[in-house]
């Protein structure tokens, strides 16, 4: 197609305009990050770490709790459909942004859509990935410090180690998690700066995915595993509408789009960005079958929303304790180096939000301490006060999420301001706002009712 042979080279230009353009410009390039380093581009390889690494993150804890509500095999077709769906709007997020000539996702939404776009998408990032951010806090709290849940008390790993302390309790271990960690990791100013990070996080998910799958191995030839359903069980209309209620779930899961034009604009050659994004993309389905199939497996029924919890218990082999705490503390030290990825593009969109019209946020010390200082304080808040992930991901999955993702890709290609898109592009685009919009409706009914018929109905 003629879209797809114009002249990549249109990605390196640069747009005044763009408001949201990405931390490094072109001139900071040249300069080097404040005069003491100079930067060639970021490699194919940190660009893939550094892409799944924003893909990779709390979600993978809730995918096994996907595959008890719909059973392995739509569980697996629906993880990998959304991955195809994923690379598509990424397509048409950067096609579209190079036949408009723009380096940003806000800088595409306000070409198609005016200052209107650009504010829309810079609250959605604000709200998803504030609200993903706080899920990393409440897995750590609940993994270190341990959780309450249906008036059963799942142990944390400190818990475990050292009895209740007062050094050990959730509120403490986040706030020195936040100090220690969180602050020091999101005071880079180029995204490329995380790349190593990003390998290691990526590592860790490998890790925890090969002691689970261990685990069931052990487990398969010892002890025996119940068969698990293949199919979702339908048995009335509310069994079918909570179908819907693994929507958001899976959408978060693969949320990336906010860091595609970050990771681009910092390429050695800027080209290779779609191999990037099918590289990362084929990476995290593998990984997210993969860990879904072993933890569904491995507890069945009992699968919990947050499957690092399930963990807290004896799994029945020899030094299965050991091995809990190795699945708890690979996953437990991944998202703290996730963290700071997914944190990069909402400082940047908030930035952009509150001071439209200032100069790039990297030539601001104040503005910038001040801003990333705001956003973890927001986050540590929500974490001490939010209980359950789901409820995060149920929230933020539907609505913010969805638009970033689906909503607003498709959104660019009806427009099509440029009069470029197919009539297959609008075929898809309309296919995935349908899709997108009619799920996710069904999922927000369907957790209000269930929250419903629980407190007023059936009273804790």
């Amino acid at each position: 197609m003629a879209i797809e042979d114009e002249t990549q080279n249109e990605t390196q230009i640069t747009i005044s305009g763009d408001a949201t353009d990405p931390l490094l410009t072109e001139s900071d390039r040249d300069d080097g990050e404040a005069g003491h380093d100079e930067f060639n581009g970021a490699s194919f390889s940190g660009a893939v770490f550094n892409l799944a690494t924003t893909i990779i993150g709390a979600g993978i804890m809730a995918l096994p709790a996907t595959m008890k509500i719909l059973g392995l095999i739509p569980g697996i077709a629906t993880i990998v459909l959304v991955a195809f769906l994923t690379d598509t709007t990424i397509e048409f997020l950067l096609r579209f942004s190079r036949i408009g000539k723009r380096r940003s996702y806000g800088g595409l939404m306000e070409d198609s859509f005016g200052k209107i776009g650009r504010v829309m998408l810079q609250i959605s990032v604000l709200v998803s990935n504030i609200g993903v951010l706080i899920v990393y806090m409440i897995i750590l709290g609940d993994v270190l410090a341990g959780k309450n849940e249906y008036g059963v008390h799942h142990a944390g790993m400190l818990d475990g180690w050292f009895g209740e302390t007062w050094w050990n309790r959730r509120t403490f271990v986040l706030l020195m998690t936040t100090l220690c960690v969180f602050a020091p990791l999101t005071c880079f100013k180029r995204i490329d700066s995380l790349r190593f990070t990003s390998a290691i996080s990526v590592a860790l998910a490998v890790v925890f995915l090969f002691i689970t799958a261990g685990i069931v191995i052990i487990k398969l030839f010892t002890h025996g595993l119940m068969m698990p359903k293949l199919f979702p069980n339908v048995t009335d209309l509310a069994s079918f509408w909570k179908l819907f209620t693994v929507v958001p779930v899976l959408v978060n899961a693969y949320i990336c789009h906010y860091n595609v034009h970050n990771i681009q604009n910092e390429l050695e050659d800027a080209t290779r960005i779609k191999p990037v994004v099918r590289s990362a993309l084929t990476m995290c389905a593998s990984v997210y079958i993969m860990t879904s199939l072993f933890g569904y497996l491995l507890f069945g029924d009992g699968t919990l929303d947050d499957v690092l919890a399930n963990f807290d218990t004896n799994i029945g082999i020899p030094f299965g304790s050991v091995l809990n705490d190795a699945v708890r503390f690979s996953y437990a030290a991944h998202l703290m180096l996730v963290f700071p990825i997914v944190f990069y593009p909402l400082r940047v969109n908030i930035d952009g939000l509150l001071f439209p019209a200032a100069p790039s946020l990297a030539t601001s010390n104040l503005r910038f301490g001040s801003i990333t200082a705001g956003l973890i304080a927001v986050i540590f808040v929500g974490a001490n006060y939010i209980p359950s992930i789901w409820d995060a991901f149920q929230f933020t999955g539907a609505t913010a999420s969805v638009c970033i993702g689906f909503i607003f890709p498709s959104a660019v290609v009806l427009k099509d301001r440029h009069n470029r898109a197919t009539d297959r592009d609008k075929n898809i685009a309309i296919f995935m706002i349908v899709l997108a919009v009619f799920s996710n409706a069904i999922a927000i009914y369907s957790d209000a009712y269930a929250l419903f018929k629980k407190t007023y109905i059936f009273p804790m």
